[in-house]
């Protein structure tokens, strides 16, 4: 395949992947409509370096393991599928705590000092990283649009994920702007609280999911 054409028909693979709702538009939308700027900035750009480094391993054929190897997968869904039901679990625990200390706490993050840009980096890379599906996803779809031959394959690989991330930093833009008007809304106690809730069924509800994939 054609570099050219190889750039245009992933780009539209990824691009349909990308404006598809998942967990990653869950926490990126839940983040920025709660006021955390920098820890929504963070998430996005987790995400986007669990991204880079699964294309930068499916590249080197390292990812392969996943297809290959019962148990690397099976280890790593475990890890992804029981960091996600914390963090579902934790978000939906704060919701339920009585008194002013539940509505100042349930957001993780309301105060300024708990914006971080480092804390939602750490959580947007971990939840793409022990997504072993992210990780298949490129093992079944990159090599695909890599060069037969053989040469060229990091190059290629690491220009095809790059446009991946491109394309997935323009849309998390549209949500954050979008988030970003229903701010004050949103960031009432009760509001927060039913954001939450929903937020927290979602990330439980794909560990769930994960777990019991096979």
């Amino acid at each position: 395949m054609e570099a050219t054409t190889a750039l245009w028909s992933f780009a539209l693979v990824v691009g349909l992947l990308t404006l598809t709702p998942g967990l990653d538009t869950a926490l990126i939308l839940r983040t920025s409509a709660l006021g955390h700027r920098a820890r929504a900035w963070g998430v996005v750009l987790g995400i986007q370096t669990g991204t880079l480094i699964w294309g930068a391993f499916t590249s080197l054929g390292v990812t392969a393991l996943l297809t290959a190897s019962r148990l690397a997968y099976d280890v790593l869904r475990w890890a992804g599928a029981l960091y996600l039901l914390w963090m579902g679990i934790k978000m939906l625990r704060a919701t339920f705590r009585r008194g002013a200390a539940a509505d100042e706490g349930a957001d993780e993050g309301a105060t300024a000092g708990q914006d971080s840009f480092l804390a939602g980096w750490r959580q947007g890379t971990f939840t793409n990283l022990l997504n072993p599906k992210a990780g298949a996803f490129y093992v079944a779809v990159l090599p695909q649009f890599l060069p037969a031959g053989g040469d060229h394959h990091l190059a290629m690989g690491l220009l095809l994920t790059s446009e991946h991330i491109v394309l997935g930093l323009i849309w998390s833009t549209v949500l954050i702007a979008f988030a970003r008007l229903l701010r004050e809304q949103l960031r009432r106690p009760r509001a927060r609280r039913v954001l939450d809730r929903i937020t927290g069924t979602v990330i439980a509800a794909f560990g769930v999911r994960l777990a019991m994939s096979g």
